[in-house]
């Protein structure tokens, strides 16, 4: 053996082939120990790996239950649409329809409210392009430029994710 010897692993292979291996119980503990150490590290990552699915389990299934009448809600839109029409409608005038009308609306809002749904009505609010979709702009005397000046249809968040953006008008800017 040379000190150039391009392959370091040689003296080992000819100790071996000479049947001369390291059999010592002192090096049998440590090649035991060194395999011990593999496997702590495969349980510890695979314990790792359990756990961070059983947490991607549970986000998952708080997800699915938060979204689940996505779209029993999301048919319930036209509907809150239709009692502001007739409401807008309606007009000051005051009478048992007017209030029927706004005690169904109130409690369909409720019940959607306990289920996760927000109304967006964002009347002299910033435009935010998150949650409102601007269809014009206008001139508007006392409303600050790039605020909303009308809303066309109010838009919904569903625990606190867009299910419809509200259809805006946003003032000028000079």
């Amino acid at each position: 053996m040379t000190h150039n010897d391009p392959n370091p692993e040689a003296p080992r292979d000819e100790a071996v082939a000479q049947g001369i291996e390291d059999n010592s119980p002192q090096a049998e503990i440590e090649r035991l120990n060194a395999e011990l150490e593999q496997l702590r590290a495969s349980v510890l990552l695979d314990r790792a790996d359990l756990e961070n699915q059983r947490k991607r389990l549970v986000r998952d299934v708080e997800q699915a239950r938060k979204f689940a009448n996505e779209r029993l809600l999301s048919q319930l839109l036209p509907v809150f649409d239709s009692l502001d029409a007739g409401l807008a409608s309606a007009g000051g005038a005051s009478g048992p329809l007017r209030d029927g009308l706004e005690l169904t609306l109130k409690q369909l809002l409720k019940v959607a409210g306990d289920n996760g749904l927000a109304v967006l009505d964002p009347t002299g609010q910033p435009f935010n392009p998150e949650h409102h979709q601007a269809i014009s702009q206008a001139e508007a005397e006392g409303v600050a430029p790039g605020h909303v000046v009308q809303v066309f249809q109010k838009g919904y968040l569903l625990n606190d994710r867009l299910l419809r953006p509200a259809l805006v008008v946003v003032a000028k800017h000079d």
